[in-house]
């Protein structure tokens, strides 16, 4: 604590001393000259976003919004769309048989060479609900709640390999740098609870998404606006908790000291991201009370518990599920699953559809059923956007890895079709969009890419894709780019 008075001391200092003008000159005194005519020290230009320490207070989107929080559940690797959703019976009577070669001429594929086999769907498939949706039995506790869904079953994407995809399906790009979905949200419409930041991350499965942490990173926008990783357990956020032997009190001096700095300094340069710096030691000293008990399950219910299925002390994507409520139900803006393990090979008996996809249902679907009906129950379903899917298809032939047929079934990677679906804030239930081909390899009906998807979700938040923008580098850019149209089928 005595260094960091010092260091304070010393700054005030400093910044009245004519040395010190003279070097933040850079060049000397004809800087002065060069940054008037370049306007480069100008607060405008170096903080076009007019960001303030207030960055994460409640903003008035561009139009009365349909929904006010989202939940986004990534199934990361891909799920096959041709076992849970996009019932195909006619693939069947093509089980076995070599490819057609239309699906194959210039073509390329993750790792598909030769002709591979057509392989049938593995799950047993009947209809759900007065809606009369196609699920199959990989799926039974979504099964019960089809009638709040409403399927895209004509999704198609740019990118065949799982970080590129990732990151379309996140940023709106495939490359790194971009503000992911979820900080897009929260730079529009700031956060209701200022205790806790307004977009946060849950992982599950045992590894990171393939893109990394990129995919929930704030890219050129401010970083205040970035994601924030939580855990399960008694310290969900790293670094968050007092040091051993430094007491609440001596941390609040230490915050306040480190602030004064950072707010000397920002007067200097006008930085946006020394606020940015500010405002996270006050978000992170705030949270040291806060995320603890927003992230205790302990005062919820057994029957609760029984719903999603989670069992106290183990972390799994149940027990994210659980938390995703109690934020959301805690105001948190933008709330994100990741559950790593998706990617049906066929190349060991993890990755594959027999066993694999089935076991990674059975982890998933109890939960995702019951945070839709909990969330129902409670009366947030209404306000709360609920995104499920992966980041492409699975193709309808079986994997034929460097030309051989893998050991177990399994599909490559598809970019031409798979689903998603979509639930409550201004969704639309229990309703189907799109159609494949009778194989499932083509969307033929109302296709929808990842940039029309984005504009939808932008939409529902109250924002206008197209005119939704944040200067950089000479461009107002977007997070659909230079694409994307309204799904309005879907529309409520």
């Amino acid at each position: 604590m005595e260094k960091l008075i010092t260091e304070l001391q010393q700054t005030k200092v400093l910044h009245q001393t004519r040395r010190h003008f003279l070097q933040s000159c850079g060049f000397g005194l004809g800087a002065l000259g060069l940054g008037s005519l370049l306007d480069s020290c100008s607060p405008t230009t170096s903080n076009p976003s007019g960001l303030s320490a207030d960055a994460m207070s409640v903003k008035t989107p561009q139009f009365v919004p349909k929904a006010k929080r989202v939940i986004y559940i990534h199934m990361a690797g891909a799920p096959s769309q041709l076992e849970l959703f996009d019932y195909k019976p006619e693939l069947l009577k093509y089980h076995g048989k070599d490819c057609p070669a239309e699906f194959l001429e210039g073509k390329k594929f993750a790792f598909i060479q030769g002709v591979p086999k057509m392989l049938g769907p593995q799950g047993k498939f009947n209809q759900y609900g007065q809606s009369g949706a196609w699920i199959s039995d990989y799926l039974p506790h979504l099964q019960t709640v089809a009638d709040d869904i409403t399927f895209i079953k004509s999704m198609h994407t740019d990118q065949f390999n799982h970080a590129p995809a990732q990151l379309l399906m996140h940023t709106g790009g495939a490359r790194l740098g971009r503000p992911s979905l979820g900080s897009w949200a929260v730079y529009g419409l700031g956060s209701e609870n200022q205790n806790l930041p307004g977009f946060i991350v849950l992982t599950s499965g045992g590894k990171q998404p393939d893109a990394g942490k990129s995919i929930w990173g704030s890219g050129f926008l401010p970083s205040v606006y970035q994601g924030v990783q939580c855990r399960t357990g008694t310290d969900p956020v790293l670094y968050v908790s007092d040091p051993k032997g430094i007491s609440r009190d001596l941390r609040k001096q230490t915050i306040e000291t480190i602030n004064e700095i950072n707010r000397q300094s920002y007067e200097d340069i006008q930085d946006p991201e020394i606020l940015t710096r500010i405002s996270q030691y006050e978000m992170a000293f705030r949270m040291q009370m806060s995320v603890p008990e927003v992230m205790d399950i302990t005062k919820e219910p057994s029957f609760i518990l029984d719903m999603y299925g989670v069992k106290p002390g183990q972390g799994s994507f149940a027990m994210n599920c659980l938390l995703a409520r109690k934020l959301i139900e805690n105001d948190v803006r933008f709330v994100q699953l990741f559950d790593w393990g998706w990617d049906g090979h066929g190349s060991n008996a993890r990755d594959n559809i027999e066993g694999g996809l089935h076991e990674k249902c059975r982890q998933t679907d109890q939960p995702v059923a019951a945070l839709l009906r909990d969330l129902k129950m409670r009366g947030l379903l209404e306000e709360t956007l609920v995104v499920w899917g992966g980041e492409f298809g699975r193709t309808p032939m079986q994997e034929n890895r460097n030309g051989l047929v893998m050991p177990y079934m399994g599909r490559d990677h598809h970019v031409e079709a798979f689903t998603m679906w979509m639930a409550g804030g201004g969704i639309k239930k229990g309703v189907v969009h799109g159609e494949t081909d009778e194989l499932g390899y083509y969307g033929v009906k109302d296709r929808v890419h990842v940039h029309d998807l984005q504009a939808t979700i932008l939409h529902l938040l109250g924002f206008d894709h197209e005119k939704f923008t944040y200067p950089f580098q000479g461009r107002n850019f977007r997070l659909t780019d230079v694409e994307g149209k309204l799904v309005k089928e879907i529309i409520a």
